[in-house]
């Protein structure tokens, strides 16, 4: 899963990484090193193009308009049914976002409690998950979900399941109108290589969504 997540990388700096434009004027309450579901986080939309890019804002737990003040708002949607649930189904044809980190945590049970683990791109200090958007009457009007799969690679030795990390070049992909049904979206898009990524113990504090500065993705002692 990916219920926790750092991005302390600036808007700015996110939009030029990929030729963004920014949609909402104040984009900075979206940055942190400890960004919980049930907020706005930074969302990367396809523009007049995939080729343009939009920087805005969603809500982190996906509810549609259509599916009423009761039903639920989960923050990931599993990779294996995302094309056929009827709840994720419409989105991830035409409504796939980007949402951009530097890293996510995940927690490792140990026979004395759970360590927390952050992972990222030993390569690369900005990654960015597969999301699905939809509109929503939660401000700021867009809701949105991480895609997950099964874990890979050094991430699979500490939880079984991960976010779905597109690879640096299956960007632009990810975001065209064009591909609408999951074999042709399958074949333009491509999974981040498992051995890019990297993962260390950090403190506890984590667990406290108050608790936000740089030396929580720091390296503890396992």
């Amino acid at each position: 899963m990916c219920g926790r997540f750092d991005l302390h990388a600036r808007p700015d700096g996110v939009a030029r990484s990929i030729g963004a434009t920014a949609a909402e004027p104040e984009l900075t309450s979206a940055w942190g090193y400890n960004i919980t579901p049930g907020r706005s986080i930074l969302t990367v939309y396809a523009g007049s193009s995939p080729q343009e890019p939009v920087l805005g804002l969603g809500w982190w737990g996906f509810r549609p308009q259509w599916a009423g003040d009761d039903a639920p708002a989960p923050i990931n949607a599993r990779a294996e049914k995302v094309a056929s649930s009827r709840y994720f189904r419409d989105s991830f044809a035409h409504r796939r976002c980007l949402i951009p980190a530097n890293g996510w945590f995940e927690w490792q049970p140990t026979s004395s409690g759970k360590q927390p683990w952050y992972v990222s791109a030993a390569d690369a200090p900005l990654i960015f998950y597969a999301g699905l958007w939809a509109d929503s009457d939660q401000a700021p009007g867009r809701c949105c979900a991480i895609i997950t799969e099964p874990a890979r690679g050094i991430a699979e030795t500490i939880h079984p399941r991960m976010p779905l990390v597109l690879a640096p070049e299956a960007i632009t992909a990810w975001l065209d109108p064009s591909l609408t049904t999951r074999p042709a979206i399958r074949r333009s898009v491509q999974r981040i290589d498992p051995a890019r990524l990297t993962a260390w113990p950090v403190s506890s504090r984590v667990n406290r969504p108050s608790e936000d500065d740089a030396t929580l993705i720091e390296p503890v002692e396992g």
